[in-house]
């Protein structure tokens, strides 16, 4: 077997990085969420969000605030987000659930301003995001591809904060825009076939 993979208590095999002991939510997060085709915008949007405050972190310290994060930022909807004042950024940088960092903050509520203007450009953040799906199939250990990089570049010229290639690779991966289950992993054929009935928003 790859050394990218990993036997669960189950016995089956997924991508190592998901079999933490003591965390099952990160298995749970593989198996239900990660590679799957997402056409909702809140949650699109909500996830590059999460990836933002990533940076320099790991997933599985996001993953589990991820609820404290729903909670403090109105589930992420995108037009309550954009209506954030200061005084809701002092009640973020209070708040213990989440990660007190200003500029990963003001940057979310910047981000829901730029977010609604895309709807409007594109129709939806769908709609914009589907344009940048990856058709290869991933597998590789990698921090960045060109569809990646691409993407990064359109955001950051209508700009969106904490969009790098990187993060934004990330959020590819989570949203389906590209399977990077490994080769051998329980999830790469059914993330496979979800994208084949998949059909994106134009």
């Amino acid at each position: 077997m790859s050394e990218r993979l990993a036997q669960g208590p189950d016995g089956q095999w997924r991508c190592k990085w998901c079999e933490a002991p003591g965390f099952d939510a990160y298995r749970d997060y593989h198996d239900t969420e990660w590679g799957y085709p997402v056409h909702e915008d809140r949650r699109l949007f909500e996830k590059l969000c999460l990836e933002g405050f990533q940076s320099g972190l790991s997933w599985r310290t996001i993953l589990a605030k991820r609820e404290n994060f729903r909670k403090a930022f109105k589930q992420f909807e995108i037009a309550k987000v954009a209506k954030f004042k200061e005084a809701d950024v002092e009640r973020l940088l209070a708040d213990e659930g989440i990660v007190r960092h200003r500029g990963k903050i003001e940057a979310v509520i910047h981000n829901a301003s730029r977010a609604l203007e895309l709807q409007k450009e594109a129709g939806s953040l769908a709609a914009f995001f589907w344009r940048f799906e990856d058709p290869e199939e991933g597998g590789d250990v990698r921090p960045t591809s060109d569809t990646s990089i691409k993407l990064s570049k359109e955001l950051k010229k209508r700009g969106w904060k904490f969009v790098g290639p990187t993060t934004v690779y990330a959020f590819m991966q989570a949203m389906g825009l590209i399977n990077d289950h490994a080769p051998g992993c329980i999830g790469r054929s059914a993330a496979t076939a979800a994208r084949h009935e998949f059909r994106p928003p134009r």
